[in-house]
C-alpha cells in the first residue's frame, strides 16, 4: 500500500482529516527546507506538499511566486528538490511527500528519469499544475510504473464530464481548488465547496483535499468538515518570507499556524 493511501486510511479509521501543508523547496535558504519539513510533521501535518521552484508559476499568487524567485536565486533545481526528499527520508519513512510544480523542469529531466529518481528519493505523489489529463499518459505511465501517485487539480469551473476524465487518471487524492483565481486568494465559500465535494464524491472514491484560501484554524476546520484533507500554502510561505534572516523564527511561525489548524480540525471532527 502506498504511503498516501495508508495515511488516509489511518486518518479515516481515527475519524480525523489530513492536514497538508505546502512550502516551496529551497525558499528562505536551501538548508531550511528539510528541518522545516520535520517541524511541520511534528506540528501535526499528515502529508507534505513540496513546491518545485519554477520561473513562471502561473497558478500561484504573489506570495508563492516570490518564494519561487527566492529559491531560484539560490540556484535550487529539481535535482536539489529530490535530494531534499532523500534527506528527509533518512529520519521519516512514513509521512507522504508530494511534489507540486510545473511541467517544464520535469520535461528537461525527462519523464522516465524523473519518475525513477522521484521514486528512489521517496516521493509518493506528483501534482503537475499545467499538465491536463489528456496529455498525462507519458509522465503518468512512468509514475505509475514506479508506484508514484499522479495527483490532479479540479477547479470550481470543471464540468462533471471532465471531473470523470480527471478521476479516471488520478491516484492518491484529488486536489480541489476552492476558488476561482490564484493561490493566496481571500474569500472562501464553504457552502459552495461542500456542494462541489458532494458531486465529486458521487464520481470517485479517491480522497478529496481542498486548498486555496485556507489561512487559519477556523477556515481549516470548516473545510475539513466536507473534505478528506485541507491544503494550506500561502499563509505558511508568508512566514518563511517574513523570517528570511531568522530560519528558527520561520519554523516557529509555520509550526504555530499548523498546530492551531490541527487543533481546530480535530476538535470539530470528533
Amino acid at each position: 500500500m502506498s504511503r498516501i493511501k495508508g495515511c488516509f486510511q489511518r486518518l479515516d479509521e481515527a475519524g480525523r482529516k489530513a492536514l497538508i501543508p505546502f512550502i516551496t523547496a529551497g525558499d528562505g535558504t536551501p538548508s531550511l527546507t528539510v528541518p522545516l519539513m520535520h517541524a511541520m510533521v511534528e506540528a501535526g501535518a499528515d502529508i507534505l506538499e513540496l513546491g518545485i521552484p519554477f520561473s513562471d508559476p502561473m497558478a500561484d499568487g504573489p506570495v508563492i511566486q516570490l518564494a519561487c524567485e527566492r529559491a531560484l536565486s539560490h540556484g535550487v533545481t529539481l535535482a536539489d528538490v529530490l535530494s531534499m526528499v532523500s534527506e528527509f527520508r533518512k529520519q521519516d519513512n512514513q509521512t507522504p511527500v508530494v511534489l507540486m510544480g510545473y511541467l517544464n523542469p520535469i520535461e528537461i529531466m525527462g519523464h522516465q528519469q524523473f519518475a525513477e529518481r522521484a521514486a528512489q528519493a521517496g516521493v509518493d505523489g506528483v501534482l503537475t499544475v499545467d499538465l491536463p489529463p489528456e496529455e498525462a499518459d507519458s509522465l503518468g505511465g512512468y509514475l505509475e510504473a514506479n508506484q508514484v501517485d499522479t495527483i490532479f487539480l479540479v477547479a470550481p469551473t470543471t464540468t462533471v464530464e471532465r471531473i470523470r476524465s480527471i478521476c479516471s487518471k488520478a491516484s492518491g487524492y484529488i486536489y480541489y481548488v476552492s476558488l476561482k483565481g490564484v493561490t493566496g486568494s481571500a474569500t472562501l465559500d464553504t457552502k459552495a465547496v461542500a456542494e462541489r465535494i458532494g458531486v465529486m464524491r458521487s464520481i470517485t472514491d479517491l480522497p478529496l483535499g481542498v486548498g486555496f484560501g485556507i489561512r487559519d484554524g477556523e477556515s481549516a476546520a470548516s473545510i475539513s468538515q466536507c473534505s478528506d484533507g485541507v491544503v494550506v500554502g500561502s499563509v505558511l510561505v508568508d512566514q518563511v518570507a517574513k523570517n528570511q534572516q531568522h530560519p528558527e523564527n520561520a519554523i516557529a511561525g509555520v509550526s504555530s499556524i499548523l498546530r492551531e489548524m490541527r487543533s481546530a480540525m480535530d476538535k470539530l471532527n470528533h
